[in-house]
C-alpha cells in the first residue's frame, strides 16, 4: 500500500499536469463545443481519475487473457491438463551446490509513505463522514416528504412528462425542508419540490423548474453526481481536481438549461432566465452529494443567466465543428492514461501474454510442503509449459545469485573479463565463507557464489551501462537503485520465475545476439552434471534477511540428446528457505517427470 501511494501521489502531479492542459484546449475550442459538449468532455477526465486505481495496465490488454484463462481454470476440472505427480522419498538430491548467500539487514522503519498513506486514509475518513452525514439529512428528508397534493401542480408535472417523453414513473414529493427543487436517487428517481414554491404557484416558474429537473433525469446526471463525490473523496487533497468538478457541476447545469432552451421557443429564453433571477435569492446550493437540482452559488447562478442570455440554438454546421473538436480533446485526453496507469508503474508482477501458449498445471503442493513457491518448466522440444502456482510464477522477487549468471555476461560483454582470463585478484577483506578469501576465476566465483567478483564487475561496468545491459536483455522490472553492490539482494531488481525460464531460453539461443564464446563461458560456469542423459546446468539463489532465509531459487536447464528444458523454482518462507532445498524440490520433481535421473 505504500508503494500504491507514492505512484499515487505522482500520479496526482501528472493529473495536474493534464487538468492545466485540459483547460488551455477547452477554453480554445469552446466557441466550438455546444454547452451539452462541454459537459461530456469532463467524463474522460473523470476517467483519467479512476486510472490510478484500475489493477490493470492500459498500455497492454494482454492481462485480460491471463485473468480469463484463471477464471477458466477456476470453474473447470482440468482433468485433461493437469499433471498428478507422487513423492517418492527415496529420492534426494545428487549432490550438494554451494550456496553461500550474505545477510542483508532490513530494518522497519516508519517510511514516509506510510506517513503519507495515513494521512490520505484520514483525509478520505473525513470526507467520507461528511458525505455520510449529508446523506443522512437527505434520509430525513425522504422520510419527512409527502406525496405532492398541489393537483395542478401535478396536472402541469404530468404535462412536462408527456412534454419530455418520459414513460417512466417518476414520484414528485413535496417537503419543507428545502429551497430549490431537486432529483434524486440513482435507480429509482424522485422529484423534491420545495412547499413554498408550490405555495407561491406560478405555473410558467414551476414548469421551467419541472423540466430542469427531468433533463437531469434524462441525460443521467445523477450518476454523474455520484462519481463527482466519488472522486472528491479520492481526491481530496488536489486542488486541481476540485476546481474541475466545481466546473464540472457549473457545466452540468449550464448544459441543463440550454437542452430546456432547446424545448421552448426563442420568446420564452428571457421568461427562463427570469426564473432563475426571480429565485436567485430564494434557492440555495444544495449539501446533498447525490442530487442534481436548480441551485448553485450565486456565481454560478450569474454564469447560467449570462449563458441563457446568449444562447442559440446550433446549426448543424456548429455540431459538426463542436463534434470534431470533441473527439480531438477526448482523443488527447485518453492518451494520457497509460502514463496514469498505477498497474503500469507496479512492476511487481509479470503481465504474461498466455494466449499463444500451452500451458499445462501442475499439482506439486507436496513437493513444496511448508514452503509457498512455483515450480515453471518449458520443454522447447514441444514448446508445452508446466507450471505450478501461477500466482507465484508471476510474482516478481529479488533474483539473489541467480542474477550472477547475466552480471557475468555484462563483465565479459565489455571485456571486464574474458573467457581465457576471468581472473579478479581477492582484495583480501575476510568473509564469512572461506571459498571467498582467495583469488577467483568465473567458474570458481561462480560455483561458490562469491558476491565480491560479481560486485567488482559491477563496479567497472557503471550503474549507465548496466541499466543499458537490464533494459536490453528486460531482466524483470529493470530496476537498480540505491548501492551497485547490493542491487540485487533482497532489493530493488525483481524479476518472476515466468520470466527466468523465458531469460533462460533466450540466454541459451542467443537471442540477445551477444558474443557467442561468452554464451558459452557462462554456460560452462553454471554446468552442473554432464552423463549420458545430457547436460545439467543450474544456479542457485538464496535471498537472507536479518539472519533468516526467506527466499530460495533454483534456476536452469538440461540438454538431452534430442531436447532441452528450462526451469525456475522459488520458494519462500519466514526461515529456511534456501537455494539449496529450492534445488531439492527441483531434482525430485524432474525425476518423477522422467526428464532427468540422478
Amino acid at each position: 500500500m505504500t508503494e500504491f501511494i507514492i505512484r499515487f501521489l505522482f500520479d496526482n502531479l501528472i493529473i495536474s499536469v493534464i487538468f492545466t492542459i485540459f483547460f488551455a484546449v477547452r477554453l480554445i475550442f469552446k466557441k466550438h463545443l455546444t454547452s451539452r459538449m462541454q459537459y461530456n468532455l469532463w467524463f474522460p477526465l473523470l476517467g483519467l481519475l479512476s486510472v490510478p486505481f484500475i489493477p490493470f495496465r492500459l498500455a497492454d490488454f494482454s492481462q485480460l487473457l491471463l485473468w480469463l484463462e484463471k477464471l477458466k481454470n477456476a470453474f473447470s476440472s482440468n482433468a485433461e491438463k493437469n499433471i498428478e505427480i507422487t513423492i517418492n522419498p527415496s529420492i534426494s538430491a545428487a549432490s550438494q551446490i554451494n550456496d553461500f548467500a550474505l545477510s542483508v539487514s532490513k530494518r522497519t522503519p516508519f517510511p514516509i509513505s506510510l506517513i503519507l498513506c495515513g494521512i490520505w486514509f484520514v483525509g478520505i475518513s473525513a470526507m467520507v463522514l461528511l458525505v455520510f452525514r449529508s446523506w443522512k439529512r437527505l434520509h430525513a428528508l425522504k422520510k419527512s416528504a409527502l406525496p405532492l397534493q398541489n393537483k395542478d401542480v401535478r396536472r402541469l408535472y404530468n404535462s412536462c412528462l408527456n412534454e419530455m417523453g418520459i414513460k417512466k414513473t417518476i414520484p414528485i414529493y413535496s417537503t419543507a425542508f428545502l429551497m430549490s427543487p431537486v432529483i434524486v436517487g440513482l435507480f429509482h428517481a424522485r422529484i423534491y419540490l420545495p412547499i413554498h414554491l408550490i405555495s407561491d404557484y406560478c405555473s410558467a416558474d414551476i414548469r421551467y423548474m419541472l423540466l430542469h429537473e427531468l433533463q437531469h433525469y434524462r441525460h443521467k446526471d445523477i450518476f454523474a453526481d455520484y462519481l463527482m463525490s466519488l472522486f472528491g473523496v479520492l481526491y481530496w487533497f488536489n486542488p486541481f481536481v476540485w476546481y474541475a468538478l466545481k466546473e464540472m457541476r457549473n457545466d452540468k447545469e449550464v448544459a441543463c438549461d440550454s437542452s430546456v432552451l432547446k424545448m421552448l421557443g426563442r420568446d420564452s429564453y428571457e421568461d427562463y432566465g427570469n426564473t432563475l433571477i426571480n429565485f436567485a435569492e430564494k434557492i440555495s446550493l444544495t449539501s446533498f452529494p447525490f442530487v442534481s437540482g436548480l441551485s448553485g452559488s450565486m456565481k454560478q447562478m450569474e454564469k447560467r443567466i449570462l449563458s441563457i442570455a446568449s444562447y442559440e440554438k446550433p446549426t448543424f454546421h456548429k455540431q459538426i465543428k463542436g463534434m470534431i473538436a470533441f473527439v480531438l480533446i477526448t482523443v488527447l485526453l485518453l492518451g494520457f492514461a497509460p502514463i496514469l496507469s498505477t498497474y503500469a508503474a507496479d512492476r511487481n508482477r509479470y503481465h504474461w501474454n498466455i494466449s499463444s501458449k500451452n500451458i499445462s498445471y501442475a499439482d506439486l503442493s507436496a513437493y513444496f510442503g511448508e514452503y509457498e513457491g512455483s515450480f515453471v518448466l518449458y520443454d522447447s522440444g514441444n514448446d508445452v509449459w508446466s507450471i505450478y502456482n501461477m500466482d507465484y510464477a508471476t510474482l516478481r522477487v529479488a533474483p539473489n545469485s541467480t542474477y550472477k549468471i547475466y552480471d557475468a555476461l555484462f563483465g565479459l560483454e565489455e571485456n571486464i573479463i574474458s573467457p581465457d582470463s576471468s581472473l579478479i585478484e581477492w582484495d583480501h577483506e575476510i568473509y564469512p565463507f572461506e571459498a571467498w578469501n582467495s583469488n577467483q576465476t568465473l567458474q570458481s566465483a561462480m560455483s561458490n557464489s562469491v558476491n565480491w567478483y560479481f560486485q567488482a564487475i559491477d563496479k567497472q561496468l557503471g550503474a549507465s551501462s548496466l541499466n543499458a545491459y537490464i533494459q536490453k536483455i528486460e531482466y524483470g522490472n529493470e530496476m537498480i537503485r540505491g548501492d551497485l553492490s547490493s542491487y540485487w539482494l533482497e532489493s530493488s531488481l525483481k524479476i518472476s520465475p515466468v520470466e527466468q525460464v523465458e531469460l533462460l531460453t533466450k540466454f541459451y539461443n542467443n537471442q540477445f545476439d551477444f558474443d557467442p564464446e561468452n554464451i558459452n563461458a557462462v554456460k560452462n560456469s553454471i554446468r552442473l552434471y554432464s552423463s549420458e542423459m545430457g547436460t545439467f546446468y543450474g544456479k542457485t539463489g538464496t535471498g537472507r534477511i536479518n539472519d533468516q532465509d526467506v527466499s530460495g531459487w533454483f534456476i536452469g536447464c538440461m540438454e538431452t540428446a534430442d531436447n532441452t528444458y528450462f526451469f525456475a523454482t522459488n520458494i519462500k518462507a519466514e526461515a529456511n528457505a534456501t537455494g539449496n532445498k529450492a534445488a531439492e524440490i527441483t531434482k525430485s520433481i524432474l525425476s518423477e517427470l522422467n526428464i532427468w535421473k540422478y
